[in-house]
């Protein structure tokens, strides 16, 4: 590995202690408790950018795939430690509601800290799991709005989760008739190519190569622009359409409906990990975020209709149909 890769450590840095592993380093056990804790599965059943997706659009969890085979891939060209990075990727987005990113706008005010995703996945999610401190670093601090991670690691998947979701979310409106292929601007196809394979290929060819002419983990200018320009796009296009705030909107107060619920009737909580709470305090509150953050978006729909008795009209549009 190069000189500034993270090593694997006996049973690893962990909350609670642990004895090594006979055939496997410390970070490859994170990856293996990730792969099968029960948030990571539910990811399938989570919105990337349509609610509801259909056969062919992106969830959660083919996200995470997608960002761990970009990130892999990098670390394994510049010497990293390839299972920590995978570890990273795929349990960065574990942390995530229902409903996209509008639910850390819907469970926000319900807590003195805010809900971030990263964060959320990293100190609540995946506690359990006594994950690796540098996993679970990687993991709160993969979005580019927090600090910096404190591995090479971690910055590959940073790096890795906007190449991917730049791409697939592109490529996903195009299939849904969003956008067309020729509204990508011209200077992003001249440098990057028109397809999602060839654009994956130069993003990661351009960090590769950035990584190993600087020595930190960069991307090389021309390239960095074109993901920043293709982003742009992106958010103009896509995410900041009004039928994304439209469904945006829907979904905050589907999950808030649901946080006050059951904040105030926390005998309706699942009896494990939620054990007498007093409706309306502030224990009961962030239990109701916890349970409610932790749901699919089918699930959370469902249990709208069926707890509060809401009319389906309600519900996030493409979920109208589900």
């Amino acid at each position: 590995m190069a000189p500034g890769a993270t090593r694997a450590g006996g049973g690893g840095d962990r909350q609670r202690p642990e004895a090594p592993d006979p055939l496997r380093t410390c970070f490859e056990r994170d990856r293996d408790r990730i792969l099968h804790c029960a948030p990571f599965r539910r990811l399938a059943g989570k919105t990337q950018v349509f609610v509801f997706p259909d056969d062919h659009q992106r969830t959660r969890l083919t996200h995470a795939l997608e960002v761990a085979q970009v990130a892999t891939a990098v670390a394994r060209a510049c010497r990293l430690n390839v299972a920590l990075t995978e570890a990273i990727a795929l349990g960065h987005d574990c942390g995530h509601g229902p409903g996209g990113h509008a639910s850390e706008d819907a469970l926000t005010p319900y807590l003195p800290e805010g809900f971030d995703h990263a964060v959320w996945g990293a100190d609540v999610v995946l506690a359990p799991a006594n994950l690796c401190r540098e996993t679970l670093d990687g993991i709160r601090n993969h979005s580019w709005s927090r600090p910096a991670p404190a591995t090479p690691e971690g910055e590959v998947v940073s790096w890795a989760d906007r190449i991917a979701y730049v791409c697939h979310d592109f490529e996903d409106a195009v299939q849904a008739g969003i956008v067309t292929a020729e509204m990508l601007p011209l200077s992003v196809t001249e440098r990057c190519g028109r397809t999602r394979s060839r654009q994956l290929g130069a993003f990661i060819d351009g960090l590769v190569e950035g990584t190993l002419s600087t020595g930190q983990v960069a991307m090389t200018e021309a390239r960095a622009e074109a993901l920043a320009e293709f982003r742009e796009c992106n958010y103009q296009r896509i995410y900041l359409r009004p039928a994304s705030a439209e469904q945006g909107s829907a979904v905050v107060a589907l999950l808030q409906a649901l946080v006050e619920y059951f904040a105030d009737r926390p005998n309706l909580l699942p009896a494990v990990g939620f054990p007498g709470l007093d409706a309306g305090t502030p224990e009961a509150i962030r239990a109701a975020v916890t349970y409610v953050a932790g749901m699919t978006d089918r699930f959370a729909c469902q249990t709208v209709v069926a707890r509060l008795g809401w009319d389906r009209s309600r519900l996030p549009r493409s979920a109208m149909t589900g």
